[in-house]
């Protein structure tokens, strides 16, 4: 075993190494460009989204504007906004929160194009709903029917594999700081038998039971971790002025932005903001697609939401909690440790039980947000969504994979989904550049209609889209 981990861990050190700058550097320009080709509409058109999100949809039943945030907001908001941002902040130091906030307005302007693009090349099931994301635009748009069952293979594989077991290892590492914990050496196994049991019970209800569960999860607890934020910050307030000047005299110093280059603060700040909020990955897409809506645009709103909800409120909720503890930094306690050893000072005993029970119900719903995509490129792969048996035989396999993630090594965790989402990245990206024209036409003729006072409605050939489409004919 010792020599397979060897093995493993070189071959991990080498692609991390091969694709830490690269991805971070494709996630970043793509940001900037779709922010310049549709003139800031994360910023311009922010009051809007809020409008939007609360559209019921066309047909009664189906999946709305919010339930398709939710379920994509589920996802990115995960135990990466807890771990994550502790392993940047130890790693990198305070500066680290400031360019994850400046990736998150960067990766709105992505998530707008991408998401626009789902809603108007999404297809059409059995009983009118609809199902889509990258794979749909991909084959649709550019004519590749390979490139995009290797971007669905690929999600599956991220998101499935990779993310979900990465948030069962996450969910139960939370419990380490409690006695119970070292009773017995299988308590790892237990935790992860119990995960994937709910998971399995939850998945059963089918994917609007997956919408249903995370539009009733992700707001209450987005809510209860906002509310112990603002209530840390009003503890420890005469920490707030000496955190703020860390933050951004950190951010900015010669040796944060280009001290290490691949463990500078910059890149740190980066990568965790980017991976945070999956801008430009394509999973969101899939989420996006089976809203209705009345038109394409307003999906594409509507999930700016989701990486603004992501970085700039749940993760900035863990770093102001964390650095406003007056706990001193420490690159061994980068993790679940230091963020308990915070809020303990902060709370006592009370601290690391909420991080504990928050922890659990962010990974418990990315579970539930990840599959989801995982279950919409099966959909893609065989054409309409797949049948009871095959479902089920999807939902246990995905069930026993994060049961297997709940006693992963923590390392062999992180490299396994920092890995499998470049491909992804390295697809979605470039072809959103291609084909963004389609996102921008119908961005401007949303924005002509809602000057004209009407309520915008979309027609696809009028808009520049030529290939054929199962819907806004």
């Amino acid at each position: 075993m010792e020599e397979l981990n060897l093995i493993w861990t070189s071959i991990y050190a080498f692609l991390l190494d091969l694709t830490n700058w690269p991805l971070a550097f494709v996630l970043l320009a793509g940001g900037i460009y779709f922010t310049i080709r549709t003139f800031a509409v994360q910023v311009r058109l922010f009051p809007e989204a809020w409008r939007v999100i609360i559209e019921k949809p066309k047909t009664p039943g189906s999946v709305s504007s919010f339930g398709a945030l939710m379920v994509s907001t589920a996802s990115r908001v995960g135990t990466g906004n807890i771990i994550g941002v502790s392993v940047a902040i130890c790693a990198g130091g305070p500066g680290a929160v400031f360019w994850m906030w400046i990736t998150a307005v960067i990766g709105g302007a992505a998530a707008f194009v991408e998401s626009t693009l789902a809603q108007i090349y999404k297809r059409r099931n059995p009983d009118n709903s609809s199902y889509g994301g990258p794979s749909c635009y991909i084959e649709s748009a550019c004519k590749s029917k390979f490139l995009a069952v290797v971007f669905a293979i690929a999600l599956i594989f991220t998101y499935g594999v990779g993310y979900n077991m990465l948030a069962s290892y996450n969910l139960q590492s939370s419990f380490a700081a409690f006695n119970f914990y070292g009773a017995t050496p299988y308590t790892c196994w237990i935790i992860g038998g119990i995960i994937a049991l709910l998971f399995l019970v939850s998945c059963m209800g089918g994917s609007n039971g997956l919408v249903k569960v995370t539009g009733a999860l992700v707001p209450f607890m987005g809510a209860i971790y906002i509310i112990f934020a603002l209530i840390a910050l009003g503890i420890n307030i005469k920490n707030i002025p000496e955190m703020f000047v860390a933050i951004f005299s950190n951010a900015f110093s010669y040796k944060a932005v280009f001290g290490g280059m691949a463990g500078s603060v910059l890149l740190l700040g980066l990568k965790r903001g980017l991976y945070s909020n999956e801008a430009g990955i394509g999973s969101a897409p899939n989420a996006a697609a089976a809203a209705d809506v009345s038109h394409p645009a307003k999906q594409g709103l509507v999930q700016m939401l989701s990486v603004f909800l992501d970085t700039n409120i749940i993760c900035t909720a863990t770093a102001l909690m964390c650095l406003s503890s007056g706990i001193g930094i420490d690159a061994d306690a980068a993790g679940a440790p230091y963020v308990q050893q915070s809020l303990q000072a902060t709370f006592g005993i009370a601290g690391p039980v909420f991080i504990a029970v928050a922890m659990s119900l962010f990974a418990f719903t990315t579970l539930l947000g990840n599959f989801y995509y995982v279950e919409n490129c099966f959909a893609y792969i065989f054409g309409h969504r797949p049948g009871k048996l095959v479902l089920t035989v999807i939902r246990v396999i995905g069930a026993l994979l994060i049961f297997a993630g709940a006693g992963m090594q923590m390392a062999h965790a992180w490299n396994l989904a920092d890995i499998a989402q470049c491909i992804l990245a390295f697809i979605n990206i470039p072809v959103c550049v291609i084909i963004g024209g389609i996102a921008y036409k119908a961005l401007k003729n949303y924005v002509q209609q809602r000057k004209q006072g009407i309520e915008p409605v979309y027609i696809a050939r009028e808009n520049g889209v030529k290939a054929p489409t199962d819907f806004w004919n």
